[in-house]
């Protein structure tokens, strides 16, 4: 179908092409469902249909709610010059990868975010991301094989009400550490 909307494109039917891309993403399964939505919004944007872009987008949200997603999402809204809607996304994605099994994915929604304000921000933007900025710390967790260990980067946040407790466990163990070696060196 991609193929063929596009000599619909080449031809100047638009209308056409769009038929077939909505038939294609509006089956129930598709081999590769990324290609086609990736494809009908490519042609939106192309053709400066950005409204129906934004429509194309949200819909696939109601489907998926992949971190790459949300992040193309708000790429396109920058490149259009909606940087408030930009950030609207952003922000939403951010609250919504809150929580231990998301913390990758919401450190990818932090790092656009970054790349955004750093590039169009202004100081009451930056100030807000300011208070998201994640701190590394290196964990570990038993491999999938259930032999060893494997060492990973976690990324904990500000507002992660649920790492509190273990922040200060691990203050606690660095202030000890420390008292420990000073200890050492008398």
């Amino acid at each position: 179908v991609s193929t063929q909307s596009t000599g619909e494109q080449r031809l100047g039917e638009d209308d056409r092409a769009r038929a077939l891309l909505e038939l294609c993403v509006s089956q129930e399964t598709l081999d590769f469902p990324e290609l086609a939505w990736k494809t009908f919004i490519d042609f939106e944007v192309d053709t400066m249909h950005y409204d129906n872009a934004r429509e194309l987008y949200e819909r696939l949200l109601e489907r998926t709610q992949h971190v790459k997603v949300w992040l193309a999402y708000a790429a396109f809204e920058a490149s259009v010059a909606q940087v408030a809607r930009a950030r609207v996304l952003l922000r939403k994605a951010f609250a919504l990868f809150k929580g231990e099994e998301t913390n990758e994915e919401r450190y990818l929604v932090f790092e656009q975010w970054s790349e955004l304000e750093a590039d169009v921000g202004d100081e009451t933007a930056l100030a807000e991301l300011k208070a998201c900025v994640p701190r590394k710390v290196k964990k570990r967790r038993r491999m999938a094989d259930g032999d060893g260990f494997e060492e990973y980067i976690a990324y904990i946040f500000p507002d992660d009400e649920a790492a509190k407790p273990n922040l200060k466990l691990l203050e606690m163990a660095k202030k000890w550490k420390k008292a420990q070696a000073a200890a050492a060196a008398e």
